[in-house]
């Protein structure tokens, strides 16, 4: 069981990376945070960018989910 949920980790692991990349930048980074920066459109998203947040949302749960149960299968095999 062990074995299964390292497995599980580690592909969400590599989604996630893969997932946060796909997004589109937002911001400017500090620049927009002393005005330097413009953005032109504030709500407008897309429905491919509605579906990546609803993916990377979802595989963050099951990534976190992931290392709760590693944790706990780790900590009652130790005992």
């Amino acid at each position: 069981m062990i074995i299964a949920m390292s497995i599980v980790l580690i592909v969400t692991s590599l989604l996630m990376v893969l997932l946060v990349l796909l997004h589109k930048g937002k911001g400017g980074g500090l620049s927009d945070l002393f005005g330097g920066g413009v953005t032109s459109s504030l709500g407008g998203s897309s429905v491919v960018e509605r579906n990546l947040d609803r993916l990377t949302i979802g595989t963050g749960v099951i990534w976190f989910a992931a290392i709760v149960a590693l944790g706990l299968l780790l900590k009652s095999q130790g005992s």
